[in-house]
């Protein structure tokens, strides 16, 4: 995926695949703030983190994405291809059904709406670039109430709790037929 860009109330979103050596001082500081390190635990060494993008930008699974709002990076996304994830297993997944991941690198960006403006502008982007996409689903961790709200917030609709390996998760799903 090489990213897009997309009109949101709050300025120009450009969504790119992260530069493992240009962005890796930002997305290791962001996944070791505690607001992103409670739900993501990958508060991990800057070596570690270095492997774990260059494996997902090696493969043809996930992307790491990094989202740049008016220009300045506020978010970290990877998009994933739920079919072969272990969300894939519990619904009837389509091969090009995506996922996404999301948080917010400041906190101090939280809490205003800004989430669910980024989310329904990845949705919107994921599904003009991706024609064959007919269903984006989510699945953060029920105790991440923030995180359920802007993806319902987002037009996502909350489809009951499942199971995975590491987490009891909410699974949220944007249809392409319901916009």
């Amino acid at each position: 995926m090489r990213g897009f860009v997309v009109d949101t109330p709050r300025g120009v979103l450009t969504v790119r695949p992260v530069h493992p050596d240009e962005d890796m001082a930002l997305v290791h500081d962001w996944m070791n703030r505690p607001h992103v390190a409670r739900f993501w635990r990958q508060a991990w060494p800057v070596e570690r983190l270095r492997r774990y993008l260059s494996a997902q930008l090696a493969g043809t699974e996930s992307r790491p994405m990094l989202g740049l709002l008016a220009d300045v990076p506020v978010s970290y996304w990877e998009i994933y291809r739920a079919a072969t994830a272990p969300v894939g297993a519990t619904y009837p997944a389509a091969p090009a059904d995506l996922g996404v991941h999301v948080l917010i690198g400041s906190e101090a960006l939280t809490g205003n709406g800004l989430g669910a403006t980024l989310i329904a502008a990845v949705r919107d982007g994921l599904l003009a670039e991706i024609p064959d996409c007919g269903r984006i689903v989510a699945e953060p961790d029920v105790r991440n109430v923030a995180s359920v709200r802007a993806f319902q917030r987002a037009g996502f609709a909350h489809r009951g709790e499942i199971t995975l390996p590491d987490k009891t998760a909410a699974l949220l799903v944007a249809e392409r037929s319901v916009r």
